[in-house]
């Protein structure tokens, strides 16, 4: 086991690659549209919602640009506004109206590929406190779209300093990387990392959630969920 935060770093980075070459992502679109036990997109209240916010665009950017806007203004994020319970399944997310970033990047997913319009997950390495350790992950999207290709978004939801927009095709996502130690991954998975999928499940409250706050070595001990 490495104990330098560099070769840590390093070794989630060849770990993020390994897994978009090995799942063939990113040129196999249709692993972006399928449903999962987190990215239930097949549930009922998914599916009518899909279809109504669909209703208010007319193009595969417009319905994208709704949907994203929707998970970012009326899902509120769990630790800005202190709501239980934390969430993690997509259908969850929307029954409660609450999630960390990771929950909410799921019920994004779920609502565009109700819509037939791939999507994928994202992340970054960030300090909690922005000024160094401790970091954790924050997760986010990528989206499909015609004439454009793959474009990111966060629909973490924003706040004073945070200002996430669609305009594709510039990126305005909530987080850059400043500091040593940080880091935005560049693979897009269609699956979103076990180690998130578990600190969400097993946490009880949005403040025990914040207090464990997954990190790239707890990738070391977690493959993607299958």
């Amino acid at each position: 086991m490495h104990n330098d935060p560099e070769q840590v770093l390093a070794d989630t980075l060849h770990q993020l690659s390994s897994q978009t070459s090995d799942m063939g992502l990113v040129g196999d679109r249709q692993l972006y549209l399928q449903t999962d036990p987190m990215i239930d997109w097949q549930h009922p209240e998914i599916m009518r919602l899909a279809e109504q916010l669909a209703a208010k665009g007319n193009t595969p950017i417009g319905i994208a640009k709704v949907c994203f806007e929707w998970v970012r203004d009326e899902i509120y994020h769990s630790s800005d506004y202190q709501m239980n319970p934390v969430t993690c399944r997509a259908s969850d997310v929307l029954k409660h109206r609450t999630g960390y970033c990771f929950a909410k990047s799921h019920l994004l997913a779920a609502l565009l590929r109700a819509n037939q319009i791939p999507a994928g997950f994202c992340y970054q390495r960030l300090s909690i406190h922005d000024d160094g350790a401790p970091y954790s992950l924050h997760g986010f999207n990528a989206i499909y779209l015609p004439d454009i290709g793959w474009y990111r978004l966060d629909a973490r939801g924003n706040k004073a300093g945070i200002n996430a927009q669609f305009n594709p095709p510039e990126e305005q996502l909530a987080y850059s990387t400043q500091l040593p130690g940080e880091v935005d991954f560049s693979a897009i998975l269609p699956r979103p990392l076990a180690v998130v999928v578990s600190a969400l499940q097993s946490c009880n409250n949005w403040n025990d959630m914040l207090l464990n706050l997954p990190d790239v070595a707890d990738l070391r001990r977690s493959e993607a969920v299958q």
